[in-house]
C-alpha cells in the first residue's frame, strides 16, 4: 500500500458516521451474507500447509466490536467474518470461530490453540515480532462521547486532562498510554482499560470516562446505532493497516501466504468489496493485499 493510496482513502469518522447512518445494511439492516461470497480457487487452495487441509482450523475473534465482528443473537456477523468465510471458501478449508477476549487471541496463537487471529488487530512492528499479518483493510482511531458532552478533539494532545476508555490490548491503549508521558501534570490523562468494547462503551454512557478511543469505524458504529445517546467528535487519526494473524512457524507462513492469495483472489472477483460494501466500509478498502512474514513484507 503506497502512502497517497493512505492518504487519498483516509476519511474522518463524522463521515463514517454518515456513510453508515444512511446504509440500511449496517444501522438496522438484516443479519446476512453479502451479496457475493466467493468461490473455491484451486491455485490458491494449493498453497494451505497439508496440515491443515483436512482438519478444522481454529480462529480466534473478540465479537465486539461492531461492524467488524460481533454477536446478533446468538450469531456472530461482520464484515470480517464474512470476509473469512470467504477466504474459507476461496481456500476450500474448514474453519471455526471461537468468541476469546482480545487480549488473549495472540498468546493463543502463540500457543496453537488457535491458528488465525481475525480480530481487527492493527499491524504494527511490535505485534510482527509475536505473529505473521496479512494486510487486508486499513483503519485510523476515532473518539466518541455522550452526546451531551463538550468535549473537543483536535489530536492525541487533547486526551490530557481526560479519563479515555478503551478495550484492553488495543493499539488505542497502547497510544494513550504512550501520550500519558507527555501530558503536563496538572493535565495527566486517565486511561481506563476494559476486557471487551462493550464494557467500555458503557463506562462512556456511565460517565466513568469523558471520551472512547477505538478505531474509526467501529466508533462511527457505536453513535450511529446508539439512539442519540453518542456522538463523533473530530476526525480519523493513525491510519494503519489492519491484518489477520498467523503463528510464526512453518505452517503459520504457509497459511498466511495462502490466506494474502486468497484474499487477492477475492480483491480480483469482487467479493471483497462487495462484503465491505454490505457493512458500508469501502473507505478502508486496500488495492492489495500484503504478508509481512518476519518483518519482511511480500
Amino acid at each position: 500500500m503506497t502512502g497517497n493510496s493512505r492518504v487519498r482513502q483516509r476519511l474522518g469518522a463524522i463521515g463514517v458516521v454518515a456513510m453508515l447512518a444512511t446504509s440500511g445494511l449496517v444501522v438496522g439492516g438484516a443479519a446476512g451474507a453479502a451479496s457475493t461470497t466467493g468461490a473455491y480457487n484451486a491455485a490458491a487452495a494449493r498453497l494451505v500447509p497439508a496440515a491443515l487441509r483436512h482438519t478444522t482450523i481454529q480462529i480466534a475473534t473478540d465479537a465486539t466490536y461492531a461492524p467488524d465482528e460481533f454477536m446478533r443473537g446468538t450469531t456472530m456477523v461482520g464484515f470480517d467474518i464474512d470476509l473469512m468465510n470467504a477466504i474459507a471458501k476461496t481456500l476450500g478449508i474448514h474453519v471455526h470461530t471461537n468468541n476469546v477476549t482480545f487480549d488473549n487471541i495472540i498468546a493463543g496463537i502463540d500457543s496453537n490453540h488457535y491458528q488465525i487471529g481475525n480480530s481487527s488487530f492493527t499491524d504494527n512492528k511490535a505485534r510482527e515480532k509475536q505473529v505473521n499479518f496479512i494486510d487486508y483493510f486499513q483503519e485510523g482511531e476515532g473518539v466518541y462521547t455522550k452526546a451531551s458532552s463538550r468535549v473537543a478533539f483536535h489530536g492525541m494532545a487533547s486526551f490530557c486532562g481526560l479519563k479515555v476508555a478503551v478495550e484492553t490490548g488495543t493499539v488505542e491503549q497502547s497510544n494513550v498510554e504512550a501520550l500519558a508521558k507527555t501530558c503536563p501534570k496538572a493535565k495527566p490523562v486517565t486511561v481506563m482499560a476494559f476486557p471487551t468494547q462493550t464494557e467500555a462503551n458503557i463506562a462512556i454512557s456511565s460517565g466513568q470516562a469523558a471520551v472512547g478511543f477505538v478505531d474509526a469505524q467501529v466508533g462511527a458504529y457505536i453513535v450511529a446505532t446508539s439512539k442519540g445517546a453518542f456522538k463523533t467528535v473530530g476526525s480519523a487519526v493513525n491510519v494503519t493497516p489492519t491484518g489477520i494473524a498467523t503463528a510464526k512457524t512453518a505452517t503459520g507462513h504457509a497459511l498466511a501466504t495462502a490466506i494474502q492469495a486468497a484474499i487477492r483472489v477475492l480483491i480480483a472477483n469482487g467479493t471483497y468489496h462487495a462484503i465491505l460494501a454490505h457493512w458500508g466500509v469501502t473507505a478502508f478498502a486496500v488495492p492489495a493485499s500484503k504478508v509481512v512474514l518476519n518483518g519482511a513484507v511480500g
